[in-house]
Formats: structure tokens, C-alpha cells, sequence
């Protein structure tokens, strides 16, 4: 019995860590690539973003299933840790920029400036954002569920992302682009952003739903269980 205990516990954790995993990389992936802006076509409809926001939906799936399956503790342990690694990584960037490069060096100072020059700004932005987003998305989750005793995945889960998603998209553009662009362009990246962000989280609501039926069955886990290790 406490050998099958172990064992689940076991791979409780190691869930914990990959999902904790793909979270921070997904969230760096999201601050290295903010700079660029380009135009997503879906046919129906067009949306100019920050290529940071194409892979940032991820971090929003990521922190509902944790929230789904180890309850809101665990999950804002993960969107710390997600904060101090994307510190870390300004760090890193600030020394690249600070050592000059080599004469044969693939990437000149110039290059590598016209890429990270203001990722300062950048990363400040994005963390003010992603820190109150976050929080909310986690804090709205767990009031929703607490609300529908733990029914209708799908309400938690889109409520939550799509009020946080605006919170998160109105702080990060305004940070950004307050001094430099008008409020007028500053709005239409706030709309496009939200609108393609809610739009996915619409869509992510399948891959939840799936994700948490495959997890619960294979943890054994009884309806409103959280996995614990």
C-alpha cells in the first residue's frame, strides 16, 4: 500500500516539474521573441501582436491544469518561479550586451543590441504584467471553482484567462509602447492582443478538459482530489 502510495506521489511530482518546466520556457520564449511583431491570418479574421504572445497562451493552460490538479499553492509556487527565471534571464542579457564582442564574433554588438537594446523594457513590462495576470488567473480560477463546487471546467477556465488575459495584454502594451506610440496605436495592439488570446483560450478549453479526464483517470484521483507529494 505505501509502495503504491510512493509510487504515485512519485509521479505526482514529476508532473509537477515538467508542467512547472514547460511553463518557464514557454514564459522566456514569450520575453526573447516580444520585440518582433507580426500579423496572424486565420482566414476569418487578422491580429497584429507581439510574437511573445503566440506561445504565451501556453502559460495560461499550463497554470488552470495546475490549478486543476494541485491546487492553488502549487501554482503560484510555479508562476514565482516562472518570475525569478525570467529575472535571471535579464541578467544574462545585460552581460551580453555589457562585454563587447569579438572583431570575427557571428553577432556584432550592433546586431545583438538592435535584438535585446531595450528588452529592459521589454521584460519590465512583461513581468508587471505576468505577475498581476498570474495571480489573478489563479485567484479567479479557484473562486469560480469554489463557486460551482468544483463543476464546469470550462467556465473556470475561461473566465479566468480571458479577464486576466486583458489585464495582462492592457499592462504589457502600455508599458512598452506609453511615450513612444499614441493611445490610439497602443489600442488596437491592446484589442488585437486580447481578442487572439481569448480566442485561443476558447479553443484551449478542449485540450484542458482532455488533459484533466486523462490525468484524473490516471492518478485515480476522486472528483475535486488534488494530487499531493
Amino acid at each position: 500500500m505505501n509502495s503504491t502510495k510512493n509510487t504515485k506521489e512519485a509521479r505526482a511530482g514529476f508532473l509537477y516539474l515538467v508542467l512547472a518546466s514547460l511553463f518557464i520556457a514557454a514564459l522566456v520564449a514569450c520575453n526573447l521573441i516580444a520585440n518582433k511583431f507580426v500579423l496572424v491570418d486565420l482566414g476569418f479574421a487578422q491580429f497584429k501582436v507581439s510574437a511573445g504572445v503566440l506561445p504565451y497562451p501556453i502559460t495560461f493552460l499550463i497554470t488552470d491544469l495546475l490549478s486543476e490538479l494541485y491546487g492553488r499553492k502549487r501554482t503560484n509556487a510555479v508562476v514565482l518561479s516562472g518570475f525569478f527565471a525570467t529575472v535571471l534571464v535579464l541578467l544574462i542579457l545585460y552581460l551580453g550586451h555589457y562585454f563587447p564582442a569579438l572583431s570575427n564574433s557571428p553577432v556584432n554588438d550592433g546586431q545583438f543590441d538592435v535584438v535585446f537594446k531595450n528588452s529592459w523594457r521589454v521584460f519590465s513590462a512583461s513581468m508587471i504584467a505576468y505577475l498581476a495576470a498570474q495571480f489573478l488567473d489563479v485567484r479567479l480560477f479557484h473562486f469560480w471553482k469554489g463557486l460551482t463546487k468544483g463543476k464546469h471546467l470550462w467556465l473556470r477556465n475561461n473566465f479566468s484567462t480571458i479577464l486576466s488575459q486583458l489585464v495582462d495584454t492592457i499592462l504589457v502594451t502600455t508599458v512598452i509602447f506609453i511615450g513612444v506610440e499614441d493611445f490610439n496605436f497602443i489600442g488596437g495592439l491592446v484589442l488585437d492582443g486580447w481578442l487572439f488570446k481569448a480566442l485561443v483560450a476558447l479553443v484551449d478549453t478542449v485540450l484542458l478538459y482532455a488533459l484533466v479526464y486523462f490525468f484524473r483517470k490516471y492518478f485515480s484521483l476522486a472528483p475535486g482530489e488534488e494530487l499531493r507529494f
